[in-house]
């Protein structure tokens, strides 16, 4: 296990991350994302460390559940929802909230059978397009729900902004003005913005919020990364040079030789691969750190090992730890060079990665 990859989880960096998304809303509630297994950081781990949040947000049942058997209490809201009778028993026996997008949802609460209300946030469309109700359909709905017995009150209100990482479009304006119109003259509890709409977008603060991306480092905003936002990397993503050797100018090196050494030169073999989740589609000239400078991914990723152009260090040896991503080399950067977004880049840190979690200075050693 010591030979292959370690992902390093700065728990200073993640509390960091949060203070600064409570500085753009003080006075708000915080709903931290923790979906897809917190963004592939670990969602026990997070949900353990992030005792400060008012709440947590996740995909589904199960990794609601998965919080609460490992004797997380805060509040969780499943932003999917119930879809079965046996769903809203589960709500009630684990004390989980539940968004309400659809109208079969409300028909599902109010034939439960569950003895205690349930605490529900109704999502309104108004503009995604995925999940919610129309916004002409909601004061219909919120009224179907205030008056139902299974549901607890108040209720939250919320919608999700389509392109709040992209200041030139007027899509979130439009969203914002539409939420506001149907919500005039209500005294009810909101839900609109996501890292984008905390960062960006101060009409989109309410009561409560819902970082997601931000806490972890990484910036919701086209062209921008982490630390423009005084966001610190909470992933780091590490791994070693288990191989260096000295190939002759036209040596093709990797599956398919689609890199070919221009000179002769020096070519370190690192021990991570897709396998580990490193993104198969990386680009020649993929950037990686070694020893403080930037190197270059040379040749096809495989399974289990990448080869770096060494040529920038005038120095290396076996054992030389490498930077993937985080600390020194922004995940946003890399992602640019696979094609992808930096949320995907995190989310798909596989299992036989081993996490490490680190306080700030600490270094973690591979």
């Amino acid at each position: 296990m010591s030979d292959r990859t370690k992902a390093c989880i700065d728990i200073s960096a993640l509390h960091h991350n949060y203070s600064i998304a409570k500085k753009y809303a003080p006075n708000s509630n915080i709903l931290a994302m923790v979906k897809s297994n917190a963004y592939g950081h670990g969602i026990i781990s997070i949900g353990k460390i992030l005792t400060q949040a008012d709440g947590f947000g996740v995909a589904c049942f199960d990794e609601a559940i998965k919080l609460r058997e490992a004797g997380v209490m805060t509040p969780i809201v499943i932003m999917s929802g119930a879809f079965h009778a046996d769903d809203l028993v589960l709500a009630e026996r684990f004390d989980l909230q539940l968004v309400v997008h659809d109208i079969s949802q409300i028909k599902l609460l109010r034939s439960s059978k569950v003895t205690t209300p349930l605490s529900v946030w109704l999502k309104i469309d108004t503009g995604m397009h995925r999940l919610g109700f129309a916004p002409e359909q909601f004061k219909e709905v919120y009224e179907l729900l205030a008056n139902c017995q299974k549901v607890k009150q108040p209720i939250v209100v919320m919608t999700h902004l389509a392109d709040g990482d992209d200041l030139q479009k007027s899509t979130t304006q439009q969203q914002l003005d539409k939420f506001a119109y149907y919500l005039k003259h209500l005294a009810v509890l909101k839900s609109v913005a996501n890292s984008a709409g905390i960062l960006a977008w101060p009409e989109a603060i309410a009561e409560w919020n819902r970082p997601g991306i931000m806490l972890y480092g990484i910036s919701p905003m086209i062209g921008k990364i982490g630390a423009d936002h005084d966001l610190k990397p909470v992933m780091t993503l590490k791994s070693k040079i288990v191989a260096i050797h000295d190939f002759l100018k036209g040596d093709a090196i990797g599956y398919g030789g689609r890199w070919t050494c221009p000179d002769d030169m020096r070519v370190g073999i690192v021990a991570i691969g897709y396998g580990d989740g490193y993104p198969r589609h990386a680009k020649n000239g993929t950037p990686v750190l070694i020893k403080q400078k930037m190197c270059s991914l040379i040749g096809t990723v495989s399974m289990d090992l990448i080869a770096v152009d060494l040529r920038p260090l005038s120095e290396v040896a076996l054992g030389e730890e490498v930077i993937l991503w985080g600390k020194g080399l922004p995940a946003e950067i890399v992602a640019k060079y696979a094609d992808t977004i930096a949320y995907e880049l995190i989310c798909q840190v596989s299992q036989r990665v081993v996490f490490n979690e680190e306080q700030g200075k600490l270094r973690c050693e591979l």
